[in-house]
């Protein structure tokens, strides 16, 4: 994710149906384009052109056409301003199709275009500026912090939450509380989304999906497959280059 966002695109043909269930560590923004959506949610089932659920949330979409996924980083200050403005109530919320008009346009202009990443990271960043101008809030504990960025320094190596705590005065179950607490996740179970995305970039960067996996630290592209499967609905074969 460049500084907690990442821009995914993805045409789902006629016929495309259902995703199946899946949870992932990130607030997902997703905006039809052209085509219909659909997502279901914690009892919850929306349909509209402009749809946002919660980080962690069990989900599944229906699909036809062309889609835009904004993912957020929870941990960040977008993503703890957006917590805060969408999510008080439901996991899953309908976003303001007049608002979002004029960046899901710039969202499909851009797709248009031959894509460079910087302007694709652009437009993300105007659609959650949409949703909430000038977001900012307080950053997570800073230590949870530091073992976070230790992790993503150190994906290729086996990792502990032991390891990434070291320097960190505070006993190994309430460093574990802690983590659980800040994040939403156990340290191991954040590993795990992190290697997820460094697989992703790697792959959007020029690797195979196989390459990809061993450098973002899994044993080996089945895992990756098994991993990416269970936690956005689709199978890792269905991402795409531009």
């Amino acid at each position: 994710m460049a500084q907690g966002l990442s821009v995914w695109v993805l045409d789902a043909p006629e016929g495309f149906g259902d995703a199946g269930f899946h949870a992932h560590h990130a607030i997902q923004i997703t905006i039809a384009l052209s085509g219909d959506l659909t997502l279901d949610c914690a009892g919850t089932r929306w349909r509209g052109p402009a749809l946002a659920v919660d980080a962690d949330a069990r989900h599944r979409f229906e699909a036809r056409g062309l889609l835009a996924f904004v993912f957020v980083e929870p941990e960040s200050r977008t993503g703890r301003a957006l917590r805060r403005a969408l999510f008080q109530e439901a996991p899953l919320v309908a976003l303001d199709p007049a608002r979002m008009r004029a960046a899901a346009a710039a969202l499909r202009d851009t797709f248009a275009a031959p894509l460079e990443r910087t302007a694709l990271l652009e437009t993300g960043y105007g659609i959650v500026d949409a949703i909430v101008p000038g977001a900012e809030a307080p950053l997570p504990d800073p230590r949870i912090l530091r073992m976070i960025a230790h992790a993503a320094d150190h994906l290729d190596e086996p990792l502990t939450l032991a390891g990434a705590a070291a320097g960190i005065p505070l006993s190994p179950s309430r460093l574990r509380h802690l983590f659980v607490e800040q994040t939403g996740l156990a340290f191991k179970t954040y590993v795990l989304w992190l290697r997820l995305f460094r697989a992703v970039q790697g792959y959007s960067e020029g690797l195979s999906l196989t390459e990809a996996a061993h450098a973002a630290g899994f044993a080996d592209s089945a895992h990756f497959s098994r991993a990416f499967k269970r936690t956005f609905g689709l199978p890792a074969t269905t991402l795409t280059r531009f």
